[in-house]
């Protein structure tokens, strides 16, 4: 009997490791089209701030500053590529000291283990891709969400005082952010079963949020709204916008991470809600006053755009119409008869756009993702996930606003934000940069 019960324990002592083995995931192999994909993604979704965003914005400021904006543009893509590189992939997704359903400082915020990108070779996996490419993937959704910022400030900011904005507001807000919503179990509102395929939350409720905040701090251009301030180049600001329409495909296709059906789908319901959105707002603008402009129907495409990015992962085609719909009609509202109604300067709309629209599609991201409304995601209880998007686009406005309000505070006072009235009267193409955008002789 003895002997039985020693060979009974030796078995089970050298069956555990192989045991232990077979429960393991296996690491998924390297897919090149999945790779090949995501390189694209990357590529798009950097075209959206270079040149989308540039020429977006370029166009819809006065013409004394387009080359200010342009300028705003291209240095935040070389800061945060920079400080993405020193530490913000680290703090972003280093899954260090983080446990699921666990509530601590790596909830929130990334370990310092992938500083300078510690750990990166090419042999470095995220799934099916290299880690190199989902590295530079979510650099391209860093670059852009501070860019989308300096539009609710356009005309009025310092260009020193706008790269430490920039600067901080990645590292206090956008990293945090991103880390508590994309970096798996552990996560502070993954845990909470949030639902943000492509940065509802991460990137445009917490940009728009800041617009906001930026604009009260700051103040209102001057002569505004008195003088009239009109788009100098509506044409440049159509091309921008095509150009974001195109790269939102990497935008929101690209964060399935695979070329699969998610992102096929994915890239469907993108191209319906922002059509749906488009059409939503020039049909406001033409009931209220009798004629559909250039400006609108961009604008409106960029709400649906921004709308149906958190529920790309999981909305179907008729959700994403009804989406759309709403966004460009409600923003329509927002971007004109809201800021009207309360005065506040926000030079080209990124409150109205970005935090309305995303707002409007983190909640219903909830209720669109049931089966029982054509969606594609997990959701049993309507209600309860509708509950769940508010808690988490409460905690995303706070966050954004406490924050955002404390950098811009610390820099009045230590630099000052706004440049003085002669510099904001000849234009910041010259005050800042001493140049032209055009040769007037």
């Amino acid at each position: 009997m003895r002997s039985k019960r020693t060979m009974l324990v030796l078995c089970c002592g050298l069956a555990a490791p192989f045991s232990a083995l077979a429960q393991a995931a296996p690491t998924p192999a390297l897919n090149s089209g999945d790779t090949a994909w995501m390189i694209v993604a990357s590529m798009l979704v950097l075209m959206m701030t270079l040149p989308g965003a540039a020429l977006f914005y370029g166009g819809m400021v006065r013409a004394k500053n387009l080359l200010s904006v342009m300028m705003q543009c291209f240095a935040i893509t070389a800061l945060v590529t920079v400080l993405w590189m020193l530490y913000g992939y680290s703090l972003a997704f280093s899954t260090e000291g983080m446990h699921a359903g666990i509530v601590n400082l790596h909830s929130i915020i990334g370990g310092l283990d992938r500083v300078l990108l510690a750990g990166l070779t090419p042999a470095s996996q995220y799934q099916t891709v290299p880690e190199s490419v989902f590295v530079m993937f979510q650099l391209t959704f860093a670059i852009i969400t501070p860019v989308l910022i300096i539009g609710a400030f356009a005309e009025r900011m310092k260009f020193s005082a706008m790269l430490w904005f920039s600067g901080l507001w990645l590292t206090f807000v956008y990293l945090p952010m991103a880390h508590m919503v994309w970096s798996g179990p552990g996560s502070l509102l993954g845990d909470l079963g949030v639902i943000d395929f492509a940065g509802g939350t991460v990137v445009h409720i917490n940009a728009g949020i800041a617009g906001l905040v930026a604009c009260l701090v700051i103040g209102k251009r001057r002569g505004y709204p008195h003088t009239p301030m009109p788009p100098h180049n509506l044409g440049y600001t159509v091309i921008g916008a095509s150009l974001l329409w195109l790269g939102w495909f990497g935008f929101n296709a690209g964060s399935a991470v695979a070329a699969n059906g998610s992102a096929g789908m994915a890239m469907l319901v993108t191209q319906i809600a922002t059509a749906a959105a488009a059409i939503g707002w020039v049909a406001v603008e033409w009931i209220a006053h009798k004629r559909a402009s250039v400006l609108g129907i961009a604008s409106g495409a960029v709400a649906g755009l921004v709308a149906v990015t958190p529920a790309a992962g999981t909305a179907g085609p008729g959700g994403a119409l009804v989406l759309g719909l709403i966004a460009g009609v409600v923003c329509f509202f927002s971007a004109t008869k809201l800021k009207q109604r309360f005065g506040y300067d926000d030079s080209l709309d990124v409150f109205g756009v970005h935090a309305i629209a995303g707002i409007i599609g983190a909640l219903l991201t909830g209720p669109l993702a049931s089966p029982k409304l054509g969606g594609f995601g997990t959701v049993t209880s309507l209600f309860g996930q509708l509950w769940i998007q508010a808690k988490g686009v409460g905690f995303t406005i706070a966050w954004s606003a406490v924050l955002s309000l404390a950098i811009l505070k610390l820099l009045d006072r230590v630099m000052g934000l706004r440049v003085d009235a002669e510099q904001e009267q000849i234009g910041l193409d010259l005050a800042e940069h001493e140049e032209r955008a055009y040769n007037l002789s």
